[in-house]
């Protein structure tokens, strides 16, 4: 199995620090969270890694040439001429990705000891399109899932913005769950895709989720942190030595 890391964005909640650097670079007790990621990965057996590369990517790609990968295969996914979101990101990467019955796609900026075998095996065995990684933590947006851990919304808990699928069904127990930056994915999106150029993963999601499969993966219970803001990497290290 392959995996994807999203390493592109302009990390502007890691200011100052990204006005300078990739998000992706930034340290956690003397590592960098992409090498973190990858080690990750590897634990779980994935040595061939795609990586995307925007902002700073001369940086991201030197780390990874003078580290020899931390030991993987990784991929550049380049673009450095106009930064594609997490969805367009991924559809550049196609040629990488298609290959594969399944892959793993995750955020650089996030760390967690969350148990990814068993995410894939719930995903092999049940065969959605993504599985998701969620959990009932505290997020000003969130994903909405039906009774059976089906996708079927998308709601901004601050403004009350919600996308999706509800008609109002009251009859459906709706659950909200924080996402965590973390799918499984079916090489089958590359062909349902229906956007072009610069879009978010959960925008497609939302677009797909009416007519397929898409499923939460609970790991509430598992050590979790978005890395995204300066006041985190010093909790980060405490979690993660």
């Amino acid at each position: 199995m392959r995996a994807m890391i999203f390493a592109a964005g302009l990390g502007t909640r890691l200011k100052p620090f990204t006005d300078h650097h990739p998000k992706a670079l930034a340290m956690v007790n003397g590592k960098s969270l992409l090498e973190r990621n990858v080690v990750y990965l590897q634990n779980q057996h994935i040595f061939e890694v795609i990586v995307n590369v925007h902002h700073f990517a001369d940086q991201i790609i030197e780390a990874i040439s003078s580290n020899n990968g931390w030991g993987s295969n990784i991929t550049i996914s380049d673009e450095t001429d106009v930064v594609l979101e997490t969805g367009g990101g991924l559809m550049k990467a196609k040629p990488y990705l298609e290959d594969e019955s399944s892959f793993v796609v995750m955020n650089a900026d996030i760390l967690t000891d969350m148990p990814l075998h068993s995410m894939i095996a719930m995903h092999e065995k049940n065969k959605p399109l993504a599985t998701l990684a969620v959990s009932d933590r505290q997020s000003s947006r969130c994903l909405l899932f039906d009774d059976k851990n089906k996708m079927i919304g998308w709601r901004n808990k601050i403004t009350g913005d919600q996308k999706g699928v509800l008609h109002g069904n009251a009859q459906v127990e709706i659950k909200e769950k924080a996402f965590s930056g973390i799918h499984i994915i079916n090489s089958d999106i590359f062909k349902k895709n229906n956007f072009e150029g610069k879009f978010s993963m959960i925008d497609l999601y939302l677009d797909l989720c009416t007519t397929n499969s898409i499923q939460a993966y609970d790991h509430t219970g598992s050590l979790f942190i978005d890395v995204g803001k300066p006041e985190n990497i010093a909790m980060a290290e405490k979690l993660f030595p």
